[in-house]
């Protein structure tokens, strides 16, 4: 067992747990109204990188791109999961998880 003295390594990277960042899951509107989700663990840098083009093949023919939504997640896996799971929704719930939809709002507290 090569890792017996140190926390167990998370499934990105060989560090402990307790130096390695955890992950985001994130969608993306694109420049025709087109939605990508993606997992990373530095925001910044992978949205630096679909804006330079240097992202996804999917978002370089659709530049620019604006972030929509990002979560934080505690691990790799779950990211990975939770990434799955995002891409598998119809898009008008991607829309409701970006917070984006456009339609009828309920008030609250009360009748109208």
């Amino acid at each position: 067992m090569p890792y017996a003295r140190y926390p167990m390594p998370c499934a990105l990277c060989v560090v402990p747990r307790t130096r390695c960042p955890m992950p985001f899951v994130y969608i993306l509107r694109c420049r025709d109204g087109s939605l990508y989700t993606g997992v990373t663990t530095d925001l910044t840098r992978r949205l630096a990188e679909h804006r330079a083009g240097r992202g996804a093949r999917y978002t370089r023919g659709r530049l620019p791109v604006v972030l929509a939504w990002s979560r934080r997640v505690a691990f790799w896996s779950r990211a990975l999961r939770e990434e799955h799971r995002i891409k598998h929704l119809p898009r008008a719930a991607k829309l409701l998880l970006a917070g984006k939809a456009r339609g009828p709002r309920r008030l609250r507290g009360g009748s109208a």
